[in-house]
């Protein structure tokens, strides 16, 4: 969507997704918009809750599974497993997605790996796709007078291009720019504290081919699941950017996390948004 900053700040019903690496500040941001006038729709949040529920607590069950007291417990049905999935706290989908690397420690096999991140890929798809409807349940049915989407950092790896155009044709795209002040920060944080993520097929097979070759890896097995995480990090920040690029040059605006760092109310917000707009327009 494509618009003046006029036309934006008389924009009586705003709609935005916000793109962005993790770190970028993406979810912080929303939260500080007014909860009684912004619907917050966290796409992370709708693939945990919806789309992946059910393996996710297959995953949960199955690790239980493997402690004889848990085991008989769920074999007579004499207790339940679920998933306590926030907004604020999406570890479920994380752990479900997993790591490549020793069983033994933790790790997951290669088709296993692969097939778990195709499970998110489509659950992705899905969550986006979604966006349209509950916007108007948003309104609708819950009164909220804007609506911001608090996309996923990995919405540019999907290859997806009705994804895009179908965000693009409902909300405002805002994609929030990492500087090189902050970039080394966030790669640093990922390696210290590496977490599981989406990749794209073939960004997995290239690197993880790189990977084995450098370290002398004959099989995944033999890789500590950290290892590969934390190894892999600063390829898919500097590939996924110009993904980002792209997708805020053909259909949205950019802002600089320094800039999304200080807003501190609605009305900053919205400023800072127009005057992106003014930018990209000259």
């Amino acid at each position: 969507m494509k618009m003046t900053p006029q036309q934006f700040l008389d924009w009586e019903s705003k709609c935005i997704t916000l793109l962005a690496m993790s770190g970028a500040g993406k979810t912080t941001l929303s939260n500080k918009l007014p909860k009684d006038k912004w619907f917050h729709y966290s796409g992370d949040y709708r693939i945990g809750t919806k789309y992946l529920e059910e393996p996710i607590l297959d995953n949960i069950k199955q690790q239980a599974m493997g402690v004889p007291f848990l085991r008989d417990l769920l074999k007579s049905d004499s207790i339940y497993i679920c998933s306590n999935i926030t907004v604020e706290n999406l570890s479920p989908v994380s752990t479900f997605l997993g790591k490549i690397g020793d069983p033994g420690k933790g790790g997951l096999s290669l088709d296993e790996f692969k097939r778990r991140q195709a499970l998110h890929h489509q659950a992705e798809v899905a969550a986006m796709k979604d966006v349209p409807d509950f916007i108007h349940k948003a309104e609708d049915i819950y009164g909220y007078r804007h609506f911001i989407n608090d996309a996923g950092g990995s919405v540019c790896e999907l290859d997806c291009p009705e994804v895009i155009e179908a965000l693009a044709e409902h909300t405002l795209i805002v994609y929030i720019k990492i500087p090189p002040t902050l970039e080394q920060t966030i790669i640093e944080r990922a390696k210290k504290d590496p977490k599981p993520l989406y990749y794209r097929p073939e960004f997995v097979d290239e690197k993880l081919a790189q990977f084995m070759a450098e370290r002398g890896y004959q099989s995944t097995d033999q890789i500590a699941p950290d290892d590969f995480v934390s190894w892999v990090f600063p390829e898919l920040f500097r590939a996924r950017v110009p993904r980002y690029e792209a997708i805020a040059a053909q259909y949205g605006y950019t802002l600089d996390a320094d800039e999304v760092a200080g807003i501190q109310s609605e009305d900053d917000f919205i400023q800072l948004i127009a005057q992106a707009i003014a930018r990209q327009s000259h």
